[in-house]
């Protein structure tokens, strides 16, 4: 398989303080784990993107939104929330940030690739249409699969897999009455931000269209795994997608300082050999996987080494 690498260096210049825990090493140790499989990395297809653009961004985000993160640091903001830091750069960077995800659904569409990993930040599915949240500022994942389905007439139906630890809150809400979107999260349950719920499935015509798993914290990485696997097995009887998205945190391992889960790198690269299975069979193995969280400096690179390398796997 050719998997693209969508990366920018401003993504490491989005500063969210001493002591926080989504840090520009992120992206440091990201990039340092994949340059260090030299194979690996050699058979990346890097691209660099460029900014999305207001409309872009608008197409799932509110204007009030948009203009209070493009303002917000000359206003003299640090924060856009209690979690969501800003700086000088931060507004760029999240621009960038939505772009990287829609430079991986071009990648993907137009055959530069069969799939794509986007080391982004700031990550993005907390941010709801309204607001940013959770170290999220645009929902990026959101933003990508809104421009595949306004920009590829092949892209009708979208499915997004999110795998986060913490609930996927803005992405599930931007597409909440939306039949044409699938959202699954499966995630810590009871644990931030509060949502997430089994009984919470969509609304109006997008009734069904989410599927929440909850995951008690400590439950043995085994058995999330086979309800992972449950779960994909149950969307893929009642959706076909044209083009899947993978929300891709990493704190859910075992080690995470923001989580109470159990999986450890095997159980990652068991979950992207499911998700691509599904789409080999769906769409023709068309993937595009955005970093979301994962906050182990010491074991984040390597769980997104396996991932990206089961992604590009023959």
């Amino acid at each position: 398989m050719k998997t693209a690498l969508i990366h920018h260096p401003i993504y490491q210049k989005h500063e969210t303080g001493i002591g926080h825990p989504e840090t520009p090493q992120r992206y440091a140790a990201v990039m340092e784990a994949l340059r260090g499989d030299l194979a690996l990395w050699e058979s990346l297809i890097e691209i660099t993107p460029e900014k999305a653009s207001k409309g872009l961004i608008q197409a799932v985000h509110s204007a009030q939104h948009f203009k209070r993160v493009e303002g917000a640091f000359e206003n003299g903001l640090d924060r856009l929330d209690a979690d969501t830091t800003v700086s000088i750069q931060s507004f760029d960077a999240s621009l960038f940030a939505a772009g990287g995800a829609v430079a991986g659904v071009d990648a993907v569409m137009q055959g530069e690739a069969d799939n794509a990993f986007v080391a982004v930040r700031p990550p993005g599915h907390h941010a709801t249409g309204e607001h940013a949240m959770g170290f999220c500022i645009f929902n990026n994942v959101a933003v990508a699969a809104r421009y595949a389905q306004n920009n590829y007439k092949e892209v009708e139906r979208v499915a997004i897999i999110d795998w986060d630890v913490h609930h996927g809150n803005g992405t599930q809400g931007i597409f909440y009455v939306d039949p044409t979107v699938h959202f699954f999260s499966m995630h810590q349950y009871p644990w931030y931000p509060g949502t997430g719920a089994r009984g919470e499935t969509g609304h109006g015509r997008g009734l069904g269209t989410t599927l929440n798993v909850p995951v008690k914290a400590k439950t043995r990485a085994a058995e999330q795994r086979r309800m992972f696997d449950a779960a994909l097995e149950d969307i893929s009887r009642r959706f076909k997608p044209d083009l899947i998205f993978i929300s891709a945190g990493f704190d859910a391992h075992r080690t995470d300082p923001l989580g109470q889960l159990q999986l450890e790198d095997p159980d990652y690269s068991a979950m992207t050999a499911s998700v691509r299975q599904w789409a080999d069979d769906a769409c023709g193995g068309r993937i595009v996987s955005c970093l979301e969280g994962g906050y182990n400096l010491t074991t984040l690179g390597e769980s997104v080494r396996n991932h990206v390398a089961e992604l590009s796997h023959p």
